[in-house]
């Protein structure tokens, strides 16, 4: 199963470029664990979105707890909205990522 992980900043992009370090070292540890596909910001910068794989069971909790882990999430810079995913074209290509 994927989910998207919506995220709108809370605050002035002049603050939110005061902490991507500590975001993005957390992306990277969700990618070697093969949970993160992709991640990147809107145009404008706004926020950004994250596509991740999570297991069937529970994907709302694991989706709850990739956001719970974010220092964006746990130092208030971005509000997330957690959407469940099922592609139904292009799945095959996903899975192979």
């Amino acid at each position: 199963m994927y989910g998207l992980v919506v995220l709108r900043y809370r605050l002035p992009l002049e603050e939110v470029e005061k902490a991507p370090e500590e975001h993005r070292a957390y992306l990277r540890g969700l990618k070697s664990k093969g949970i993160l596909v992709a991640a990147g910001p809107f145009v404008p910068r706004t926020g950004g979105a994250l596509l991740v794989r999570v297991p069937d069971d529970n994907v709302q909790q694991a989706l709850t707890a990739v956001r719970d882990g974010d220092p964006f999430y746990t130092r208030g810079v971005a509000n997330y909205e957690l959407i469940v995913w099922k592609p139904v074209i292009g799945q095959e290509s996903l899975d192979t990522l």
